[in-house]
């Protein structure tokens, strides 16, 4: 990590050239009101909000995108296609789909979503994502819950490296091996279900929110970011959404990280599906 100290304005430049917000807003799960939460998310500072195509709610980002009045070169908008949209032909009218949903012109980042479909199939996705990207319909590729088995093939086949691997990372479940990998090759890590989907009451975690005066919540997402991940917390409550951000404040100390670390379970740690080992 820079020794610069982070604010809610900080991003890494991605292998494709783009700036991407270091701090993201996911909206999985939340339908009924994605709109308001992203308008909110906004307000608090945000400019990176993770959507997907079976979150079905591309439809309201892109509204909030707009009734927020922020310049749309100034928010970053990431969408994924899952396993069961996978193929060349299924891409190419998924992405055009993503954009008519959203009303917008081209996606910042677009990922597949699993690799549930098969290589022939994550293959076929990549490629169509990559042709997108060369259309100016997609700014960067990537993926999302690829192990090192995933990413090697992509690059066996003699495609672009992904820009970014989204996986579930938080203290339980730090899949190393993923992240190692990612590092050494320039691959940008998010982190999603960084709040450990609210499974927080661990004493460690307690011990040094207590310390810090500080949200489990908070200290969590810190952790991500001291780790040089993008983590992604979602809430649709406006005092979380607006606790989340605040995070730019304060530091974990080196002992406090090393207790976190200390917290891998390993994949036994996962609370979400984290389809990583996927053949």
């Amino acid at each position: 990590m820079s020794t610069t100290p982070l604010t809610i304005k900080s991003s890494v430049r991605l292998s494709s050239g783009y700036l991407l917000p270091l701090l993201g807003f996911g909206v999985y799960r939340n339908t009924q009101r994605a709109k308001e939460s992203v308008l909110e998310a906004f307000r608090a500072g945000y400019r990176h909000v993770d959507s997907a195509q079976t979150y079905r709610n591309e439809v309201d980002v892109g509204d909030a995108v707009r009734e927020s009045g922020i310049p749309r070169e100034e928010v970053f908008i990431t969408t994924k296609i899952g396993s069961s949209s996978h193929g060349y032909a299924n891409t190419v009218r998924g992405v055009d789909e993503s954009l008519k949903r959203f009303k917008f012109d081209y996606v910042d980042l677009f990922l597949i979503h699993d690799p549930l479909s098969g290589k022939a199939k994550r293959l076929e996705t990549y490629k169509a994502l990559l042709e997108a990207k060369q259309a100016g319909k997609i700014r960067s590729v990537g993926v999302s819950n690829y192990g090192v088995h995933h990413l090697e093939e992509i690059k066996g086949a003699g495609y672009e490296k992904p820009s970014v691997n989204q996986i579930e990372l938080h203290p339980f479940c730090q899949q190393k091996p993923i992240v190692k990998y990612c590092q050494e090759n320039s691959i940008v890590v998010e982190a999603y279900c960084p709040l450990i989907e609210g499974r927080m009451d661990h004493p460690v975690i307690q011990e040094i929110a207590k310390k810090l005066k500080r949200d489990p919540a908070q200290v969590l997402i810190r952790w991500s970011l001291q780790k040089g991940f993008v983590p992604l917390p979602k809430s649709a409550t406006p005092s979380r959404i607006r606790s989340n951000a605040d995070v730019f404040s304060f530091e974990l100390s080196k002992e406090d990280m090393d207790k976190l670390d200390g917290l891998d379970k390993g994949s036994d740690g996962a609370v979400s599906w984290n389809p990583v080992d996927a053949a």
